[in-house]
């Protein structure tokens, strides 16, 4: 039977997270396909994925590239691009009603998984953000009808900023369904190098992007390379 529903999961080195996040989504989203997208783990990534996912693909490094081999390959009238460390917060029945209005696109409302207060005015930000500018980050669960993904090419070749870009050529069809739905995500990056700190870096390539500064300069100053 074909699924209607292609969870697509690129990863690098996601050992640990990737095993317990597979298992999770195959127990509450029986009958969807899951896809992982390897671009070229040197930990037991690829041996934690194959227990469990449908399909284990090995690609080039990039999430980009990651996500569009992904989507060659998904069998689904509807892909859902899911980071190794985000987790639906929803029910297989929840997403079933959503995707019954047949949106062209959409995503979710976000969580960080940490308890700090401040991270609760970052989600909070970061949801009004998306819902007023109808542009998505990869944490939100982004998800595109087959048709309409082959439709705008799929994502760009950019080291970074491949969901704002694919977000913006989308909504230049049609408008998004922004989901009450929660994904969970990890607030490790906020954690490890400052709440404060890591909202104004993302503000600050979000504004360098729009000025025309080319993606491959804004990966080195986010990789601080």
């Amino acid at each position: 039977m074909i699924p209607a529903f292609s969870f697509i999961i690129p990863m690098r080195n996601e050992a640990g997270v990737i095993g317990p996040l597979l298992a999770d989504l195959k127990s509450r989203f029986a009958g969807c396909e899951l896809i992982v997208v390897d671009g070229e783990s040197s930990d037991h990534s690829i041996e934690e994925a194959l227990g469990v996912a449908d399909v284990v693909l090995l690609g080039a490094p990039g999430r980009a590239a990651q996500m569009n081999l992904g989507a060659a390959c998904a069998r689904g009238s509807y892909l859902f691009f899911l980071h190794a460390d985000t987790r639906p917060c929803f029910s297989l029945p929840q997403l079933q009603q959503a995707m019954s209005r047949s949106p062209g696109w959409g995503f979710c409302r976000v969580r960080l998984s940490g308890p700090h207060r401040g991270l609760r005015l970052v989600e909070r930000g970061m949801n009004l953000r998306s819902r007023w500018t109808r542009v998505a980050t990869g944490d939100q669960l982004l998800f595109v009808s087959r048709e309409l993904f082959q439709r705008v090419q799929g994502f760009a070749s950019l080291p970074l900023m491949e969901d704002v870009d694919i977000c913006k050529r989308l909504r230049r069809v049609a408008g998004p369904l922004i989901l009450d739905a929660v994904v969970c995500t990890s607030s490790r990056r906020w954690e490890e190098n400052g709440i404060l700190r890591t909202v104004l870096t993302m503000w600050w390539l979000r504004f360098l992007y729009v000025c025309g500064v080319p993606p491959m300069t804004l990966w080195r100053i986010y990789y601080d390379r």
